[in-house]
Order: C-alpha cells, then structure tokens, then sequence
C-alpha cells in the first residue's frame, strides 16, 4: 500500500486537490493511482495502472467538486491493474486503503455467501463490502466503523465516501499512519506530511482505534463509541523542504543536506561541551545490554552503533532485524534497554518490536525522524534525528542522522564509565566542528565517483568487503547500490571471502574495499591483495595513507582522519555517491526505485 489523501471543503477544486496531493506522494513509490470525488451527487471513479501522469490524462481539472479521496498503490494482494489500483466502491461505500488485512481472505467467503460480488484480488475490495454491509443493518456510518473496526485484523487506514451523506469524508486508523489537516472551510486525510503541506500545517495525529467525521466546517474524532478531544498541532516543514531547490534529484539535495543534518543532530547535546551530552541524553549506564532493533538502512545504522558502543563503552550491543525479531523466541533480559530506530517512526515491523520489549517490561528508546510519529509516543523515550522531510526513497540523510546519534550514546556512555580521558574528549569534540566541511569535501568529488561508475556500470556483480565497523559499512553501501541502481551486489566480511566466496572473483570483478579501522587494517588489506591477485578492480576508500601500489587497488578515495567514534560518518558519503553516479549513468528512477517503498508500513 502506499499513499492517501482526501478533501472536504467549501471550494469546488477537489480534482485538483487531491491530484496535486497525489503527485507530492509519488516519492513513496507506486504502480497505479486513483482518485473518487462527488460529482453531480454521484460518486465518481477514475483509476489508472502505471504513473499518475496517466491518471491525469483522463480528469477534467475544471469539474466542480467539494469531497474526494485519492490513493497511489503498491501492490501487496493483486498485481499493478486498474482493477486493482484504489478507490474501490462496493454498494453505497467508497474507500482508499493503506495496509493489509489479514482476516481478508474469510471476510471475503462471508460476504460472497451473503451475495457480494468482487472485481478485484485486494483485501480494500473486501473492506468496502464489508463496511456496506454492516451499514445496511445500522444505517449510521459511526456505529458502522465503529463495528467494522472490530471484525478487521491487521493494518489499516481508511479513507471512506458515503452515498448517504455526500458532505462528510469519514476515516479509520489502526496500524498504518494517517493524519487529519485543518484548514478554514476545508479539512484534509494524508498518510503523510507532504500531500497537505502546501495547503495547511495544522494537523491532527490519529492514534490506533480513532476513527473520525469531517465536515468543511466541523472534525469529530471518536475512540470506542466515544468522541474525543484532540490537539491540534502544526508541522515544523514547509513546502520547500519538498522541494528539489536545484538539484536533478531528492536523493541529491539530501546527500547535500547532511552537513547541516550532522550540525542540528548533535549540536543540542555538545552545546556545552560533554555535560550537555549527560544533560540532555537518558541515562544508559543502568543498562546491562542494548539491543538494537531496525529495518533496513536502520539495521546498518544499528550495526554501526554497536562497533561504536562496544568499542567505548564496553558494553555489549545486540543488533536484530525487526522482521527476525517479531518471530523468533527473544532471551531480553530485565536491565536491556532496547533502541528501535526508524526514518518514519512507523516501520510496521519495528513498532511490532517495540510493543513486544514494551510487554516484557523493558525500557524502550526510540531513534526517529518524524516527531508526532506512532514509534516517538509508544516508547519510553525518544531521541530525535533532525535530518528534516526525507523525500528520496533510498535514506542517505536520516541514516547518517542515525548513526550521529548513536555514536553520541556511546560517547555518553563512555564518558558516565570514565572510559575515555580529556585529550580524548577534546579530540572528538574538534572533530565534530569539522564534521560538516569533510562530509562536504567529499561530496564534492563528483569526477571521482563519475569516473568509478563508468568503470562499473557493465558489471553484473559487485562486492563490498570490510572487517568490524567497515563490514557494518559496506552492507550500507551494497544496499544503497541494490536499491538505486539496480545492479546485484553483496557485502562480506572481508575475512569470509576465502570460506569460498572468493570462488565468484573473475577478472574485472568489481570489489569496493573500506578500510578505517587502524587496528584491522592490516588484516583487510591482506584481504584485498587476495581479490586483487585473482583479477578484481579494487576500488579503495581508506582513510590511511596507503601507497599508490598497483597490487592492492585500482581507484582510491582517500577521505579525512578523525575520531573513529564519527569516521563512518565520511566513509558513507563515497558510497552514497557511486550507488547515484551508477544510477544515474543507467537512467535507472534515482528517488523512486521500482518496487521499492518510502515507509514500509505493512509486513
């Protein structure tokens, strides 16, 4: 599934709204789009497989309508078709769908043997006959969800159309984000921030359960039977954080971005030197264990964490994927504080794992980029990376945002262990004011990474090695090449490619190798003169002053020396860069990979 937005407001320019709406969500990745709006009292449909360009084709701008929903689909029950693609009507009821529910495929027997007839494979289908049947026994749309709520299991959120009452949008929250704007005369639904932000910045968070009535003039919210008093808050963004400013692509402005991410991320807890760090930061040294849990990018961050927290703190770090994590049999001990990091703060599989070290008692962090975010009020507490509106599907910003902060938890921690002396600690302090002039630095070497991606970009297979912190490094760097590029790759530990990995190494075989670990260096080099002897194209990005010997690379990025506590920090961006070049020379859809997602809120 992917996004939502609907409008109810005084002014008759819904098509447009919700298209415009629909547009600013493309990011989120999708294969059909569709849009309902009432037209004439009539509830009108227009859907269409493929982009929304083809959608648009096919509306008339200039019609008068004041009530619509629209929806970008991601294929999860059927394939990319129009007979698939949302909003599905079934009755008197019309409904756009983020989520997955999984008690579909008996909801759906149920309904066929009451006589309901299904024109598509999705789950939304089922949802919409089944809102219209219970509302043919209430004749109250709020009993109605109220019921509805009750008989679905899973994620969902609902954006819902009446016949009977062709004034009002209704909507269903449960598992999946969605957030309600407020405007004067007109009131929106959007499953994110950017689909309303040039419309309005108030908007009103949805928790599990809320279900809600919209008027232009009026919003109800209930919970149980219950109306409910709610906040109304305002976004911090605005339009232009959604906004390419220049650059060919998001993924572009975001990389440029994260010398001023590093900066707000941790310049609240050095404000004042160290003791801001201990103000400002929880207190970890309770903890007898941290376990880390994530998804993706987030995993790797985690696993770069875990090298920084071990090595300072010395305290033992366990990183899980929280799709693993949810499924297999935990052993979390009473003083583990588990860390849940997520770019949107609704990862579906890692709010599942933070409910369950919530229900064994223990204390929960969340790592996270939206405030408001379903991950930052579940958990105990919170910490905030502030990388701004990530727009790119492939995260380059908030991962590096990520990592920032967790190299600061094992900086507080080291320093509440007395773990790290003065000179140290003034060393790393240093470092962190030049932080943003490296990273900009190597950003900045456009001609480098160019010529690498000429280089690679007839390969079919590329391999990234690395040991410890460098291993944790080149997972990043080979998922971000997957993601974008498209092209097969696979991270080693660069000690396990003689345990007959080594076997797939062939003349030209590309092998980007990361070596910043003084105390390992020697090792992965070691490592490195193995593939390069058996014909690779050694691609090198060190921090070490390594000699131009033609038996251990063939291209070598040479970035600044800091601290090893921020040193993945620079070796990140060198990776970042070629995944874009490679994408970018292969035409490949940079901010929107196919089949790929912005938040994965379903499993």
């Amino acid at each position: 599934m992917c996004g939502i937005i609907g409008y109810v407001g005084k002014n008759n320019n819904c098509v447009r709204v919700l298209i415009d709406g629909l547009e600013k969500l493309e990011y989120r990745g999708y294969d059909s789009a569709g849009i309902a709006f009432v037209k004439d009292d009539n509830v009108e449909i227009i859907k269409k497989e493929g982009k929304i360009l083809n959608l648009k084709g096919n509306v008339d701008f200039d019609l008068k309508s004041n009530l619509g929903i629209g929806h970008t689909r991601w294929a999860t029950h059927g394939k990319a078709t129009k007979d698939n693609a949302h909003p599905h009507k079934v009755g008197k009821i019309t409904i756009v769908h983020n989520g997955i529910v999984e008690n579909y495929d008996k909801l759906k027997k149920d309904l066929k043997n009451k006589g309901y007839e299904f024109k598509s494979e999705t789950d939304t289908e089922v949802v919409a006959a089944l809102i219209d049947y219970v509302y043919k026994k209430e004749h109250d749309m709020l009993k109605t969800i109220r019921a509805v709520k009750e008989m679905l299991t899973g994620s969902f959120a609902l954006g819902i159309i009446c016949d009977d009452d062709k004034e009002t949008l209704y909507t269903l929250k449960n598992k999946s984000p969605l957030i309600i704007g407020v405007n004067d005369g007109e009131n929106y639904i959007a499953s994110d921030v950017p689909a309303i932000l040039d419309k309005t910045k108030k908007h009103i968070i949805l928790e599990d359960g809320d279900y809600a009535k919209i008027s232009k003039d009026e919003i109800k919210l209930y919970h149980d039977g219950r109306e409910k008093d709610y906040e109304v808050k305002e976004f911090e963004y605005d339009a232009n954080s959604i906004d390419k400013q220049g650059y060919e692509h998001f993924m572009l402005k975001e990389m440029h971005e994260q010398p001023e991410v590093f900066k707000k991320t941790t310049s609240p807890y050095l404000t004042n030197g160290i003791d801001s760090l201990i103000e400002k930061m929880p207190d970890f040294s309770k903890y007898g264990k941290i376990r880390i849990v994530a998804c993706g990018s987030a995993t790797h961050a985690g696993l770069v964490g875990k090298q920084m927290i071990e090595k300072y703190a010395n305290l033992e770090v366990q990183v899980d994927t929280a799709s693993e994590f949810r499924y297999t049999k935990q052993f979390l001990k009473d003083d583990e504080l588990v860390i849940v990091v997520s770019q949107s703060g609704e990862t579906a599989d890692t709010l599942e794992a933070l409910k369950i070290a919530k229900e064994n008692g223990n204390d929960t962090l969340g790592i996270v980029n939206a405030k408001g975010s379903t991950i930052s009020r579940e958990a105990k507490m919170v910490l905030y990376t502030e990388a701004g509106q990530e727009i790119a599907v492939a995260t380059t910003k908030a991962y590096s945002a990520q990592v920032a902060l967790l190299s600061l938890i094992a900086l507080n921690l080291s320093y509440k262990k007395e773990l790290v002396d003065k000179k140290e600690i003034k060393e790393i302090l240093s470092d962190c004011k030049k932080l943003p002039e490296y990273i900009e630095e190597l950003l900045n070497k456009n001609d480098v990474y160019k010529k690498i991606a000429e280089k690679i970009k007839t390969q079919n297979d590329i391999f990234f090695i690395g040991r410890k912190v460098d291993y944790a490094l080149a997972q990043e760097g080979s998922l971000k090449l997957k993601e974008i590029s498209y092209t097969h790759s696979e991270a080693y530990a660069a000690g396990e490619l003689k345990h007959g990995t080594i076997s797939l190494i062939e003349e030209g075989t590309p092998v980007v190798a990361i070596i910043t670990d003084d105390d390992i260096a020697s090792k992965t080099i070691s490592n490195v003169k193995e593939v390069k002897s058996r014909g690779a194209n050694v691609i090198l990005i060190t921090n070490n002053d390594l000699q131009d010997d033609k038996e251990l690379f063939n291209e070598k990025i040479v970035m600044p020396k800091v601290n090893s506590l921020f040193q993945p920090l620079l070796a990140v961006i060198p990776l970042q860069m070629i995944a874009y070049e490679l994408a970018k020379l292969k035409g490949c859809s940079i901010d929107k990979p196919k089949n790929l997602a912005k938040s994965v809120t379903v499993e």
